[in-house]
């Protein structure tokens, strides 16, 4: 599944005098309605489910819809190109998993099939450490392989992965077919990434705005999740290497242009002096051009009184250049290969994840294979339940550990209650295709807050079951979810080989890595070559913020848990003030050809800070010594 910042969202106040680990439970996030993903929603896995109900091939349909709707928890604001990966990458995987699950399931005993589960969740573990496409992927990968080992379908494997791919197909084609608010300026192809291009050049101003306030810190962090959206935005899956349409290559310059902006602005924040409202006007106008798809007019020039000013004049001047001949533009995104992937996977952090998925998927399905097999409280159908439920709980991006489970129990409670009281009362099948339909409409919504998104996700669960020919089930859904809980705590409690918190010690140290990448080539003086600095500039504070992310899920852990990662948050703010100051140092050699006493000064008080902390925290990844140039 994609991460959900709830760190980022804002919170009721009194949420702050509750321990960190509760009030992330009770934290939501806010903001405006996506209609256009609830219109995907309703005209996904209900519309489907009917046709297979009509055609006679209800079981394949409960496939489709169920793919369906796991691509609707992944169906986020973003380009169409992004939905492309972000949507189609996962359901590839995942109907791989169906696949391998069909026919294990079918062809081993339960012995046998647990160690396959247990060996696909080492695998998808360590797979989703990579990034959040490869962490949808993941989890589909796992779902889908449980559902294929257990769920009672007539259909062969083939024709199982088929609805499944069908069944994902289909949102994703809404996504692309479909228009979004705001499509109708300009190309109708490019709404998703004409609206992120717009938000970089608005945050660049909101930074401006907040130089020398206290603000300053968190505008220049909105920022740069602003170019990392926009980035993604951009890059996503085309058909050709390079833009290929006029249109594209006018946003492709637009967000090229706004790079030294972002730069100068990134400076000027960092020498904390107030800017009069004239030096964010044309950030601003260009953020109107960009989104009304028009020219930018003449745009204000800030004073010329500093090395700072001087570069967002002129890269002001660039921009309006830019936006004139609309030629496009380097993205400056990251490129890595297989063998950074297979770091990633393979490194102490994806060891780490790979090893509690692994344990917990496995667990989960030993303890359901079980309960089957001893016909405990019956011989139920869907015992696959329990692992696929444990696969959404020992997820990290999705929250906290304790606030996973709290949230996974009270939603799965409260939706299977809901569900039994509408079952009492609609008709069957076309009351609970339409309950189906109703539910795929609220999963957008719902994704604010887990309890929420769990509590839909279940009634749609049951709906399914039910159209598919097993009696009501929530009695059974509530034991297995709790089951899960209680796995998936004791997993994520148990010591593991090396040390613990190796994902967010993983992530700081690729920061403290591009970090040295940057300022080494800053000091170095390649100011010939600023493409290559803007990407090094852009990979910094990229990996910064991923740490950052990681930094904060691990402290809203239980103090047993949170404890690990102490100290790894202080060492991210050093570091964040060193990328800073490196932006800082590197406008000021383009302007002048060499650094201030404060910069030299600054920089070396940084360096300090940062080899300290890394002893503190025990980064294993050591901290170069970083290259100070001398008095120019």
């Amino acid at each position: 599944m994609s991460p959900r910042p709830h760190l980022s969202a804002r919170a009721f106040r009194p949420l702050a005098a509750l321990p960190p680990w509760l009030a992330h439970a009770l934290r939501a996030q806010r903001g405006p309605v996506p209609w256009s993903a609830v219109t995907r929603g309703a005209l996904a896995a209900g519309p489907l489910l009917l046709v297979s109900v009509l055609v006679g091939r209800t079981s394949l349909g409960v496939v489709a819809a169920i793919a369906a709707m796991l691509a609707g928890i992944n169906d986020r604001p973003g380009s169409r190109r992004t939905a492309v990966k972000r949507l189609g990458a996962p359901a590839l995987v995942g109907a791989g998993g169906l696949l391998v699950g069909t026919y294990v399931g079918d062809h081993v005993g339960a012995v046998a099939l647990t160690a396959v589960l247990t060996g696909l969740g080492l695998l998808a573990g360590g797979m989703s450490a990579i990034g959040p496409v490869a962490s949808g992927g993941g989890t589909q990968l796992l779902v889908a392989s449980a559902i294929g080992a257990g769920m009672p379908v007539a259909e062969p494997g083939w024709a199982r992965a088929l609805a499944f791919l069908a069944g994902a197909g289909w949102l994703l084609a809404l996504r692309l077919v479909l228009p979004t608010p705001g499509a109708m300026t300009g190309d109708f192809r490019f709404d998703g990434e004409r609206d992120a291009v717009a938000r970089v050049y608005d945050a660049v101003a909101d930074l401006l705005d907040a130089t020398g306030t206290e603000h300053a810190t968190a505008r220049r962090a909105a920022l740069t999740a602003a170019l990392d959206h926009a980035q993604d935005a951009l890059a996503g899956p085309r058909l050709r290497r390079y833009a290929s349409s006029s249109s594209e290559r006018r946003l492709h310059a637009q967000y090229a242009a706004a790079l030294p902006l972002a730069e100068a602005a990134t400076a000027l924040a960092w020498a904390a002096e107030p800017l009069s409202e004239r030096a964010s006007a044309g950030p601003r106008r260009l953020a109107a051009a960009v989104r009304e798809n028009t020219h930018t007019g003449p745009l204000p020039a800030p004073a010329r009184s500093a090395p700072a000013l001087r570069a967002l004049d002129d890269a002001l001047l660039h921009a309006a250049d830019a936006f004139d001949q609309g030629g496009g533009g380097d993205l400056h995104a990251r490129r890595h290969g297989v063998r950074y992937l297979l770091r990633t996977g393979f490194g102490a952090g994806g060891r780490e994840y790979g090893l509690r998925v692994a344990l917990s998927f496995g667990a989960s399905a030993a303890v359901a294979q079980a309960l089957y097999h001893s016909q405990w409280y019956g011989r139920h159908t869907h015992w696959y339940w329990l692992p696929a439920t444990a696969v959404f709980l020992v997820k990290p991006d999705l929250g906290p550990l304790v606030s996973r489970v709290l949230c996974r129990a009270a939603g799965t409670v409260l939706g299977a209650l809901l569900f039994a009281g509408f079952a009492a009362v609609l008709p069957r099948p076309e009351g609970l295709v339409a309950l189906v339909a109703l539910c795929g409409a609220l999963i957008p919504v719902s994704t604010r807050h887990f309890a929420a998104q769990t509590a839909v996700v279940t009634v749609l669960v049951l709906s399914l079951v039910m159209v598919g020919g097993e009696p009501q089930a929530s009695a059974g859904r509530i034991v297995e979810t709790l089951l899960a809980c209680g796995i998936v705590l004791i997993v994520g409690h148990l010591p593991m080989p090396g040390r613990r918190g190796g994902q967010v010690r993983a992530r700081l140290a690729a920061a403290v890595r591009a970090a040295d990448a940057y300022l080494t080539h800053v000091l170095d003086g390649s100011d010939d070559d600023r493409a290559a600095r803007w990407a090094l500039r852009r990979e910094a504070y990229r990996t910064l913020a991923e740490a950052r992310t990681a930094i904060a899920l691990a402290a809203h852990e239980l103090p047993a848990l949170a404890r690990h990662t102490e100290g790894t948050d202080e060492v991210a703010a050093v570091l964040e003030r060193l990328v800073d100051t490196t932006t800082a140092c590197a406008v000021h050699l383009d302007d002048t050809g060499r650094l201030t006493a404060r910069h030299r000064e600054r920089l070396a008080e940084l360096l300090d800070e940062l080899t300290a902390g890394r002893d503190r925290v025990g980064l294993r990844a050591p901290v170069p010594d970083l290259p100070v140039p001398a008095a120019g």
